[in-house]
């Protein structure tokens, strides 16, 4: 019974710690589209929204998506989906696209904000830093806790 104790922290760890991935991961890509001083003139396609939440009197957050489409200086046309753009641009309205040549063409129709993109990763990345070391912690304590005893519940101390 006491794997539960390390299970579910370890898997909130391992949740925590791919939503960090991830989050860097997208904060370099974006940053690197908009450091390649590559642009293009793109087209919003389609503008759509989804809603998480809800249920039993929750809060509901609503997400606005769009679906732009442009072509690369070497041709190749590009379409890609971002999340929380300006609420602003609408289907057929022309945006810059800023991108990262490659095999795979890492774009954004964010505007470049370098520092407000930083600090909020930064946020992000230390609230999951203090979840890990809160699991961390608790299973540390649990096992301290855990090998200061025997079977029968009581203290083993040696005189």
């Amino acid at each position: 019974m006491d794997v539960v104790f390390y299970l579910v922290p370890g898997l909130i760890m391992a949740g925590a710690l791919f939503m960090a991935y991830r989050v860097l991961r997208r904060w370099l890509q974006v940053r690197g589209a908009w450091n390649s001083g590559l642009t293009a003139q793109g087209r919003c396609l389609r503008m759509f929204t989804t809603t998480h939440g809800g249920g039993h009197d929750t809060h509901v957050r609503t997400t606005l998506h769009h679906v732009y489409e442009f072509t690369t200086h070497d041709g190749r046309q590009v379409r890609f989906e971002e999340e929380d753009g300006r609420a602003t641009v609408l289907e057929g309205d022309l945006v810059t696209v800023y991108y990262q040549d490659g095999p795979t063409v890492v774009a954004t129709a964010h505007e470049p904000g370098q520092l407000k993109q930083a600090a909020a990763t930064v946020g992000l990345l230390a609230f999951l830093g203090v979840v890990v070391v809160f699991c961390v912690g608790f299973m540390v304590t649990f096992h301290t806790m855990d090998s200061g005893s025997d079977d029968s519940g009581y203290s083993a101390t040696l005189p």
